[in-house]
């Protein structure tokens, strides 16, 4: 039985327990955290000390692929983030892979180019964002942040979002995907099939995106209905 250990950037409850759900039975998952608490630059750009220890620790466990997750790696750019999980490959000798990593395999699966995208974290950390993703071969027609408190973006409810992403779509019609940066939205899973069925362009999620991910990696194909087109496609 396959075992995928998942490092999240911080210990708020929730999306571990939303990925068990959308992966296949015989997938079985290690789990760690790591302190990110504030959502600052200093702080995400500060844990990758941690990162590190924890993608260690989960190689002594002898799991067969290791997910560290978080926006951090993001603001490594491009290059410097699969510079940094090939050297960690290499010395553990276990592949390895990032929610960025997942999120552009999704994007590309679709065949998209134009992409939107939407986080909870200020202007000058989404100007990095913007940067991974143009360096990913993206157009980035506009990326905004939600003004919330680190702390509070999981309590904004699903009503407020749908305004604030559909503002940022009408302002873009012509956008082939919206990526949504980072996980801590928990409103947004239940919303992802009726956003895809009115904005007409597949919504890319940090969960449905990890379980694809693994999946394909894993030699998986198991759709899951409910959590927009990636999921269930299986593209």
């Amino acid at each position: 039985m396959p075992r995928v250990g998942v490092i999240k950037p911080s210990t708020r409850p929730g999306r571990a327990d939303e990925l068990v759900m959308m992966l296949p039975k015989a997938i079985e998952l290690e789990h760690a955290g790591c302190r990110i608490a504030n959502g600052t630059r200093q702080e995400l750009e500060q844990s990758f000390a941690d990162f590190e220890t924890k993608v260690a620790e989960m190689a002594t466990l002898g799991v067969d692929l290791i997910h560290p997750a978080g926006v951090p790696f993001l603001l490594l750019g491009f290059e410097g983030e699969r510079a940094l999980v090939s050297k960690w490959e290499r010395v553990h000798k276990i592949p390895i892979f990032t929610n960025g990593m997942s999120q552009v395999n999704a994007v590309n699966a679709f065949g998209a180019e134009r992409i939107i995208a939407a986080s909870y974290f200020p202007a000058e950390i989404n100007v990095s964002l913007a940067k991974y993703l143009a360096e990913a071969s993206f157009e980035v027609l506009e990326i905004i942040g939600f003004d919330v408190p680190f702390q509070d973006a999981p309590k904004v409810e699903a009503g407020t979002l749908r305004t604030f992403f559909d503002a940022l779509h009408r302002r873009h019609r012509d956008s082939e995907a919206l990526y949504l940066i980072g996980p801590a939205w928990r409103a947004t899973l239940g919303m992802l099939d009726e956003l895809e069925r009115d904005y007409g362009i597949p919504v890319i999620h940090h969960v449905p995106a990890q379980s694809w991910e693994i999946q394909k990696r894993l030699g998986f194909c198991c759709p899951v209905q409910g959590y927009g087109r990636l999921i269930r496609e299986m593209p």
